[in-house]
């Protein structure tokens, strides 16, 4: 009788264990298949962004064909270069390492810096040059292939036809294969036209200095994935989070990090980017639209400057600014003994209702911050004002650091004075009394413009 019952016991306590056993498994199951439904979801909002960026990269082209206005061209091509930056941040969100795809990359980045370039010749009230017209067709030409080929991605993925799942976890894979199929014959055509536009993309454009610097301010430790969650989580506070999902390494970005999908318990999808090497702030983006404004731009600069310092960027000046539907982005560059650090520049986006921090990106920072050595000035600023324009009105005066195409560093004076309705900012080698650089300064209702 007693081995009965013991039998029995036996029996329950197995079926118990393999009833939790299945439990588990069909748990773990369920949660693997809501990770990757949540991971599909954040691929297609980034790849979403991708195309709908690249669009308006196109449209935006097409327009300053037809601009005779160097006003209007100046927006424009200032438009080409914004919605460029936000294309190739969204891209690299993408679980998405051919060479086709590199290529892309390289196109766009190289798109944005040309339009910029160009946008600093319409400010001086300079008309584009046949030559600068061609070149602006052949890459219009170029972004509407890549456009096509991305719409028919989208259809390919929004069909199921294709999907995330096939190229994250094989590199041969009928989706890579797809991908390579599809974009080869277009971007090896790409390809051959970034040997014509090298060097004319890079002239007078700064970008390139803050993308390809030394990462002079990415130090510390390897952090793993686990530890920069953390590291967002400080950033945006616990509190406000209601989700966040990993998105994995970026190893082939200009500064390796891990990208992270946050939505906000309004339920506002926010992405933030953190150092592999530190666990620095690289980016954080929110998509939070702003209705109304109920802040001034001081208080702004002021709201911005407190985020900085909380975040361990310190001795930070408010230099210019942006304002668009709600929003302000302000540039601020590191300030050294009073000399302003224009190579060490972080962007802010403030809500202009309420104060929220809605963006920060720290490139250019990470990339050149450093203590200078400013004690090379071998000619006053009396001296250096007898290099300036005679008819030039002084405004403001100071010493700065500017970056050069060729990715050094000069210190300068740096005057800011008019002529006639004229702003400009005039800069001074304080070594050689050599005039380095002059820009126009354009004041908006949305902002004050250096070109």
């Amino acid at each position: 009788m007693k081995d009965i019952i013991n039998k029995k016991n036996l029996v329950v306590i197995v079926v118990t264990i393999t009833i939790i056993v299945i439990l588990l498994a069909y748990s773990l199951y369920q949660k693997e298949k809501t990770f990757e439904t949540s991971t599909q979801n954040n691929y297609n909002m980034a790849f979403y962004e991708v195309v709908n960026h690249m669009q308006d990269v196109q449209n935006y082209l097409a327009k300053s064909l037809i601009s005779k206005s160097p006003e209007n061209g100046a927006e424009t091509l200032s438009n080409v270069w914004r919605e460029a930056n936000l294309t190739e941040v969204y891209l690299s969100m993408l679980p998405l390492e051919s060479q086709e795809l590199e290529n892309t990359q390289k196109f766009i980045n190289q798109v944005g810096d040309y339009s910029y370039s160009l946008s600093r010749k319409n400010i001086k009230r300079e008309e584009l040059t046949e030559e600068d017209l061609n070149n602006l067709e052949e890459l219009h030409g170029y972004s509407v292939e890549l456009t096509n080929t991305l719409n028919q991605l989208s259809e390919d993925l929004n069909s199921g036809r294709i999907s995330w799942k096939d190229l994250t976890s094989n590199k041969t894979s009928p989706f890579a294969q797809e991908v390579s199929n599809i974009t080869k014959d277009s971007f090896n055509n790409l390809q051959e036209s970034f040997r014509e536009y090298s060097g004319l993309i890079y002239d007078g454009a700064y970008s390139e200095h803050l993308a390809n610097g030394e990462k002079r301010a990415v130090i510390g430790t390897e952090i793993t994935e686990e530890e920069a969650e953390r590291k967002a989580k400080e950033l945006l506070g616990e509190n406000k989070i209601k989700s966040i999902t990993g998105l994995g390494l970026s190893e082939n970005s200009n500064i390796p990090g891990y990208n992270f999908a946050i939505k906000d318990n309004e339920e506002h999808s926010i992405n933030v980017a953190i150092t592999q090497i530190g666990g620095h702030i690289i980016s954080m983006n929110s998509d939070r639209n702003v209705e109304a404004e109920a802040i001034t731009q001081e208080e702004a600069n002021e709201i911005g400057k407190k985020f900085l310092e909380k975040n361990g960027f310190l001795n930070m000046k408010e230099t210019y600014f942006l304002k668009q539907e709600g929003i302000v982005t302000i540039n601020y560059a590191y300030n050294q003994d009073g000399v302003v650090m224009y190579p060490d520049l972080i962007k802010v986006k403030v809500a202009l209702d309420d104060g929220e921090i809605l963006g920060i990106e720290t490139t250019g920072y990470l990339n050149s911050h450093q203590e200078r050595d400013i004690s090379k000035i071998k000619i006053t600023k009396e001296m250096a004002k007898t290099k300036l324009n005679k008819d030039l009105q002084i405004m403001s005066e100071g010493l700065a650091v500017i970056p050069t195409e060729w990715q050094t560093e000069i210190l300068c004076y740096e005057f800011k004075g008019k002529i006639k309705e004229t702003e400009f900012l005039v800069y001074i080698n304080a070594e050689n009394g050599k005039e380095e650089d002059i820009l126009i300064i354009t004041n908006t209702p949305n902002g004050t413009l250096t070109m």
